[in-house]
């Protein structure tokens, strides 16, 4: 028979991502169906009208699999998201937190709370293309909103921190001091080095670091030219076809 810990957190998974009620998603660059998916919703491919989360349920499955495994194994460090839209993600990250008694850390709450920046030079073609600042009245979620989630779900206390402003300005100076999970999904390259040049160097031997863009040719560029700048040989593991994530060496 399955854990209380586990049946909270499958149901937290599904109200999350609204696969319960099945909201119909918004239009965006990669779809024009406004139908509910339950595949879609799976893989985190639409752009849910009401879930606080469109990363899907297979990504929330890494996200919990990472989570436990720093538990279990005594990895330092607090949690962290880069990119965090209506607050999905972190929310579950607390959630874990709280089924396991962990109070020793803290979830990061990392993001511009106004959407996404405009593509540099950097960006390829084809994601400049997607212009996805054009789509801030979706993507862009007020930090008060964010907050609102976290207390919808009983889960806004002193172990969450937020940091508003754009990746470039907020994380060089930020106050983190050292990471256990680190999650990027900042889609564009400049936000994807950003956060990898800035809080990397703060994760923990036996840390993951979840590359939710990684489909993505920009993020990727990002992602293999940060790894090849610091040698860092650790395999990439994909999820879902769209994120993939690795484990720092002990």
């Amino acid at each position: 028979m399955p854990s209380q810990n586990a049946l909270y957190l499958d149901l937290l998974k599904k109200v999350l991502t609204n696969t319960i009620y099945g909201d119909r998603p918004h239009t965006n660059v990669w779809q024009d169906n406004t139908d509910y998916r339950q595949a879609a919703r799976a893989k985190g491919t639409d752009w849910p009208t009401v879930a606080h989360t469109m990363i899907g349920l297979e990504r929330l499955d890494n996200l919990q699999h990472c989570v436990e495994a720093v538990l279990a194994d005594g990895v330092p460090g607090d949690f962290a998201e880069t990119g965090v839209w209506r607050g999905g993600a972190c929310i579950f990250m607390r959630a874990v937190l709280q089924a396991f008694g962990d109070t020793g850390r803290t979830v990061w709450v990392v993001d511009s709370f106004q959407g996404m920046p405009e593509s540099s030079a950097q960006d390829h073609e084809s994601d400049q293309a997607m212009a996805l600042h054009e789509y801030n009245d979706v993507l862009g979620v007020p930090l008060e909103t964010v907050r609102q989630n976290f207390a919808r779900y009983g889960l806004l206390d002193e172990q969450v921190r937020f940091l508003p402003g754009w990746f470039r300005d907020t994380l060089p100076t930020a106050p983190i001091q050292e990471l256990a999970v680190l999650r990027l999904d900042g889609d564009l390259y400049e936000s994807t080095m950003d956060s990898l040049r800035n809080l990397y160097p703060k994760l923990s031997p036996g840390g993951f670091v979840i590359i939710d863009d990684y489909v993505l040719p920009s993020c990727q560029d990002a992602v293999k030219g940060f790894r090849a700048e610091l040698g860092i040989t650790e395999p990439i593991h994909d999820i879902d076809g769209t994120g993939a994530y690795w484990r720092r060496s002990w």
